[in-house]
């Protein structure tokens, strides 16, 4: 069999050797495991059951096995599929020689096990494959929870022990160039499909390795199902749509986990084809469909300390690079100062995302950002910056009942003494909640006239779907009140 030794190893030795090492009654795993209340042949159900210990000790058993009768350099030769193929097969053959009796199912379960183990990312595959979870959090090797539409759960989930999950998260930092050991107990990396990790290891998480993954949708959302999952109506999609057409400079804020990266993603998606892009991140999470786009991310300190690239730095080199906008992944630190500086400098539709809980908290946050960063201006220095550079803040929410909506739309004014002045073109007010707890609320408008981007609008031919979404805004607002 291709990629398999035949020096060494216990699926080589004779099978009335390896038979005699076994129970005189083998049973099933399956049978020893079930207790009166749950029969052995009980239903699956889509939740990975909760295996015992006896289960990890012949899948250990199998796995040393596995390792030692196959030859990996062969192996990796192969493709997926190829390579998973000759994993069964040798699997199938040790689990025969050392006359470990399972029923079909049990089987096929330690099959796809081994297998994850071997090409993937062990028992963390069952979860990455399912597209209705948003976030897998492991809090060490016996215990990993899921969020699903908003809410956080337990799963049967469990590792082998603390060294297989430091090892699948060492293969999954490595596969971006980064390190996570002892001395460098922390790191943001991202999966092949885009969808971010942060790993924390011991001395610094006390009770094992904390792994938190923040999948990312195969399908990439639209404005279009933003409207049909709520988050925003489908006039205020209209003029986000036309905030990202015609170059505002934007800032997305919102908490953790209100759905600033995906608004952010959805709003680029009206970014022309003919224009240069440049995005900046920690973690590469942005799926630009643009054909003219460059991808930058940061990197972190070697272990000499040295080599450190930051958020700065690459803010700094893309003005050298010709960019028409620029996108930040996210705004924390000293590199809000450059870009602001970039969108106030013929960089127009340069977009960010920051963490705050309002618009003008937001705007407060830059200001903090610029002044923690070492800069010695005045603060209304700072401010008429923030005031000449930022035209529209978008804020997203997470509602206590795990929907995310769009609950401000909000332009920056000007300077009104020492205060910046903003205007909401939209905001959502919540009503009350349904039978089900799920919030009600519809999105309004603040019946203003003419935003302060309407000449720009009108520049690039917007001005009439503009007048038309808020006045429809407007209307049903209106409809809504009297009712």
């Amino acid at each position: 069999m291709f990629g398999k030794r035949t020096d060494q190893g216990a699926a080589t030795q004779p099978a009335a050797v390896i038979a005699a090492r076994q129970p005189t009654e083998p049973r099933s795993l399956e049978a020893r495991t079930a207790t009166p209340e749950q029969p052995a042949q009980a239903a699956r159900t889509t939740e990975p059951p909760r295996h015992s210990d006896e289960y990890y000790q012949t899948k250990s058993m199998i796995f040393g096995a596995l390792i030692e009768a196959i030859d990996l350099t062969q192996l990796v030769k192969l493709d997926a599929d190829s390579a998973r193929e000759e994993i069964r097969d040798i699997v199938t053959e040790i689990i025969a020689l050392k006359s470990v009796v399972m029923s079909i199912s049990e089987q096929e379960e330690m099959l796809e096990d081994i297998c994850n183990d071997v090409l993937g990312y062990g028992p963390l595959e069952p979860l990455l494959a399912r597209d209705d979870i948003a976030d897998i959090m492991v809090n060490g090797a016996g215990r990993t929870y899921i969020e699903v539409n908003g809410r956080i759960q337990l799963t049967n989930v469990r590792f082998r022990d603390n060294q297989q999950l430091m090892n699948i998260c060492q293969r999954i930092v490595s596969q971006v160039g980064r390190r996570v050991d002892e001395s460098s107990p922390i790191c943001d990396a991202r999966l092949p499909d885009g969808s971010r990790v942060n790993v924390i290891c011991p001395p610094l998480s006390i009770d094992g390795p904390a792994l938190t993954i923040r999948k990312f949708r195969r399908d990439r959302l639209t404005l279009d199902e933003l409207v049909r999952f709520g988050s925003i109506s489908t006039e205020g999609a209209d003029v986000l749509q036309i905030i990202g057409r015609v170059r505002c400079n934007v800032i997305i804020s919102g908490g953790t986990g209100s759905g600033k990266t995906t608004l952010l993603n959805c709003l680029t998606r009206y970014i022309e084809d003919d224009e240069r892009v440049i995005t900046c991140e920690d973690a590469a999470e942005l799926q630009l469909q643009q054909p003219h786009v460059v991808r930058l991310e940061t990197r972190p300190p070697n272990l000499e300390g040295q080599g450190q690239v930051t958020m700065r730095d690459l803010v700094r080199n893309c003005l050298r690079m010709r960019p028409e906008r620029i996108i930040v992944g996210e705004v924390r630190g000293p590199e809000a100062f450059d870009l602001l500086q970039a969108m106030n400098t013929g960089h127009d539709g340069s977009m960010g995302t920051l963490h705050a809980n309002s618009p003008r908290e937001a705007l407060s946050r830059l200001e903090s950002m610029i002044t923690m960063g070492g800069f010695s201006l005045p603060s209304r220095t700072i401010r008429e910056m923030i005031c000449a550079s930022v035209d529209v803040v978008v804020q997203a929410e997470r509602l206590r009942d795990g929907s995310r909506r769009i609950t401000h739309i909000t332009e920056v004014l000007g300077m009104e003494g020492d205060v910046i002045i903003t205007q909401d073109l939209m905001t959502f007010e919540i009503v009350g909640e349904d039978v089900n707890g799920r919030i009600v609320g519809q999105h309004r408008s603040t019946g203003i006239g003419r935003p302060r981007f309407w000449e720009r609008a009108r520049y690039f031919g917007e001005e009439q779907r503009l007048a038309k979404a808020l006045d429809s805004i407007e209307q049903k607002a209106g409809i809504a009140g009297s009712a």
